[in-house]
């Protein structure tokens, strides 16, 4: 590719929209017509749009979409850079090679499963300005929610299912205390499990600790503290470690309860995401606790959202490598690219610079120079990522085991999944994809690489693929084939598909270019800011420190948003800022807080850490 438009001098003008077109080999989508699109005040583009400032964005997922997406909204030339031939990096859908025949599209895969719980606020706001045909509120509309989670237990013990609806009758304001909150706990843990009733108890307890834990304890004590320790799950029963313990982290976010911080589980995934999402509060309009796309996400949402932004000028250079952040004169000054090859180096420029990599190949472009302009940069090399990727199972017949996610909690490799087409409500899987045989895709995650399996004794890295493909769908078999039912049979499974990210399985140096951030203890501290001691120089993406604390989808745009508008603080932009918005905080909390708060700088413990 030669198309250099950030490298252009502000005299030069713009590529025209058909030169770009030619140099990218014309891989562009139509317009899509219809739907609604939010936009900015008048106060706010109109600000931006005399100012002429090019920003290149380095990477086209989530995180550099929203932050080219905001930009272009007050007026920036936005070129991004990505190194793939398409755009959304994890979250993006995939043709399987060879698969589409008689006039319908190939089997589509993925990384892993999608999923949109009802705390995300920042990213539905974005969805909700992406136009889509016949949808009022845009991509958002594409949203489906899941009506529950199963549980699955292998050995044939019984399953768990747990409906994801909201209290019927939730506390009014004001009545939310730490005694209803006990409460609640107690009889949810008592209907849906069997644990003992003093683990019950005292897992009830710890929360009501986190729940009315003030900010300075939660950063202080709790980010160095596993999770695992902080419930002692080591002294309590097998049942209470799989479920409060390695579920809820393992499973989830691909981090070991044993060295996953207490702050992030207990804040994020225990509070905002089961707590207030059962009760409703901090949710994202009257969103369901778990919500899916209703097709393949580049379908429902990528292509879409890239249509749009190439309709507001948005310039994408695919195939393309970043390689380093040149800096020199207390500024960036370009950008070193090349083919993903390695072919064809250049230097580009512009005016701003988002760095919007995942923090695995964020860092490798950083070269010392600019790590020492700003020491928070290098300590980013103290994030940890590991290895969360799934396997895509087409099938002959319908299996949609359950209206939600599944959760195999016996599974030695942390195995996730759901039943995809139950929710593509506009398609018919075997009409519109592939040769017509599959009815159903059944999306699984493996979240434990490091562990052996069931079937070879091997971990998930030391197999091959055909024998990562084997294993994960013996332990799928063993968590939903019991209690007398028989749902997955081999003789329906006609195919698979793993994410060419995935390399050398098998053999002695296995990798994976797509990993996931985990939250091990201290990993607050090393967590980057949006903005750097480079003023032209901006950080985007889920390994960013911001207010969910995650690294999810969610993350990935609130980071863009901070970025955005710490790049319109640097520029002097009257434009107006990206509306931020932080994790639900239940004001019945804060006076308990308050008290914590006092508590701690006396060097006291928690009102309700009776230890």
């Amino acid at each position: 590719m030669t198309t250099e438009h950030a490298q252009q001098s502000e005299g030069q003008g713009r590529h025209s929209r058909r030169r770009f077109l030619t140099a990218t080999g014309g891989a562009v989508a139509g317009v899509v017509g219809g739907g609604a699109v939010g936009v900015l005040g008048s106060a706010g583009s109109a600000a931006a749009a005399s100012s002429g400032k090019r920003v290149a964005v380095l990477g086209g997922g989530v995180s550099g979409l929203s932050a080219a997406h905001e930009l272009a909204e007050r007026g920036y030339e936005v070129t991004v850079y990505e190194y793939y031939d398409v755009l959304g990096g994890k979250a993006r859908s995939m043709d399987v090679p060879g698969t589409g025949t008689g006039g319908r599209r190939p089997l589509p895969g993925e990384h892993g499963f999608r999923f949109f719980p009802g705390f995300y606020r920042n990213l539905p706001d974005t969805m909700r300005r992406i136009p889509f045909p016949g949808n009022a509120d845009g991509v958002h509309g594409n949203l489906r929610s899941g009506t529950e989670e199963l549980f699955a237990l292998g050995a044939g013990r019984p399953d768990l299912h747990f409906p994801l609806r909201r209290v019927t009758t939730p506390p009014a304001p004001g009545d939310l205390t730490t005694s209803w909150i006990r409460d609640q706990v107690l009889s949810v843990l008592d209907l849906a499990t069997h644990l003992p009733a003093y683990e019950a108890a005292y897992f009830a307890d710890r929360l009501l600790v986190h729940l009315t834990s003030c900010d300075a304890r939660r950063e202080g004590q709790w980010e160095k503290v596993a999770w695992w320790d902080f419930i002692r799950a080591g002294e309590m029963s097998r049942e209470y470690q799989v479920l409060l313990g390695i579920g809820q982290t393992r499973n989830l976010v691909a981090t070991r309860a044993e060295t996953a911080s207490t702050r992030t589980v207990g804040r994020v995934i225990i509070e905002a995401l089961i707590l207030w999402g059962l009760l409703g509060r901090g949710m994202d309009g009257d969103a369901d606790i778990d919500r899916v796309l209703n097709a393949p996400t580049s379908e429902a949402w990528i292509d879409p959202w890239e249509t749009h932004l190439r309709s507001q000028g948005v310039e994408f250079v695919l195939g393309t490598e970043v390689q380093e952040v040149v800096y020199g004169g207390g500024r960036v000054t370009g950008v070193q690219v090349a083919a993903r090859d390695g072919s064809g180096q250049r230097t580009v420029t512009a005016d701003h610079y988002v760095s919007a990599l995942p923090v695995e190949h964020a860092r490798r472009t950083w070269g010392a120079a600019l790590r020492a302009a700003d020491p928070q940069l290098g300590r980013c090399d103290a994030l940890k990522t590991d290895w969360m990727t799934g396997v895509m199972f087409y099938l002959r017949t319908p299996t949609p085991v359950v209206h939600g996610h599944i959760n195999c909690l016996d599974s030695p490799w942390a195995v996730t999944g759901i039943g995809q087409t139950q929710f593509w409500d506009g398609r018919d899987f075997a009409r519109d994809y592939g040769d017509g045989q599959a009815h159903e895709c059944l999306s699984a995650i493996i979240s434990e690489w490091d562990k052996p399996g069931i079937l070879y004794g091997k971990t998930a890295r030391e197999c091959t693929k055909d024998e990562v493909v084997a294993e994960l769908w013996a332990q799928l078999k063993d968590g939903l084939n019991d209690s007398g039912k028989t749902t997955l049979r081999d003789e329906d499974r006609l195919g698979w598909f793993m994410d060419p990210a995935v390399t050398g399985l098998g053999g002695s140096d296995p990798q994976n270019r797509e990993q996931l951030l985990i939250h091990p203890t201290g990993t607050l501290y090393n967590r980057p800011s949006a903005s750097t001691a480079v003023p032209n120089f901006f950080l985007a993406g889920d390994y960013v420190h911001t207010d969910v604390d995650l690294a999810t989808m969610e993350g990935a745009n609130e980071s863009a948003r901070r970025a955005v508008n710490a790049l319109l603080d640097a520029d002097g932009s009257g434009a107006e800022r990206c509306h931020v918005w932080e994790l639900f905080r239940p004001p019945e909390m804060e006076p308990l807080k308050r008290v914590d708060e006092l508590r701690y700088r006396l060097g006291l413990p928690n009102t309700f850490d009776l230890g």
